[in-house]
């Protein structure tokens, strides 16, 4: 039993003195000449909340042909031209589509199918879109390109001109997929 205690004493100290090598600044310090550090501009750009609701939407708007010329210079290239088929290489999620597939044994999770409110495409296209250029666009396009990929999914009219209030009353098809927060101090939005 004593030989047990032993080890055990032992092997704490072990894992002890590695965390402190480890975890020690002197083993970190200096510059390894990777990233910079981030700007205001640069949290600028992804220091947004847009809520189902439409609050935290910024100001602006896009239409539907305005939003179809943004997603063929800007999106096409990993989604694919019509939405339902991503190029094949790029990982890139299909983002209309799948109806009806979440319960089934090969669900297609998209935009269409999947997200509960549109405010989730906006602040997601704003934050990470394009992925070679994320937070490139400006919010006139990317209430544009929202409006282009709703409309092809048949989510909203063609003619609608998206902006903060618009955003906020799109009705998603899964809307009522998700189960809502049961907590009083959480605002659900349904």
């Amino acid at each position: 039993m004593s030989i047990n205690i032993k080890k055990l004493v032992l092997g704490k100290c072990c894992v002890l003195a590695l965390g402190m090598m480890f975890t020690s600044s002197s083993v970190y310090a200096g510059s390894y000449g990777l990233g910079s550090p981030a700007s205001a501009s640069d949290i600028a750009k992804i220091d947004i909340d847009v809520m189902p609701d439409g609050r935290g939407a910024p100001p602006g708007q896009g239409t539907y042909a305005e939003g179809k010329e943004v997603y063929l210079d800007n999106c096409s290239g990993c989604h694919g031209t019509d939405m339902a088929k991503p190029v094949k290489g790029t990982g890139a999620a299909a983002l209309r589509g799948g109806r009806g597939t979440l319960a089934s044994g090969k669900p297609k999770k998209t935009v269409e199918s999947y997200w509960p409110y549109a405010s989730t495409a906006f602040d997601f296209i704003k934050r990470a879109m394009p992925f070679n250029a994320p937070g490139s666009l400006t919010d006139n396009e990317v209430y544009a390109v929202v409006n282009y990929i709703l409309a092809e999914g048949n989510i909203i009219d063609k003619n609608t001109t998206m902006n903060a209030k618009a955003l906020a009353n799109v009705k998603m098809p899964n809307r009522n997929g998700f189960i809502s927060d049961p907590r009083p101090d959480v605002f659900n939005y349904d």
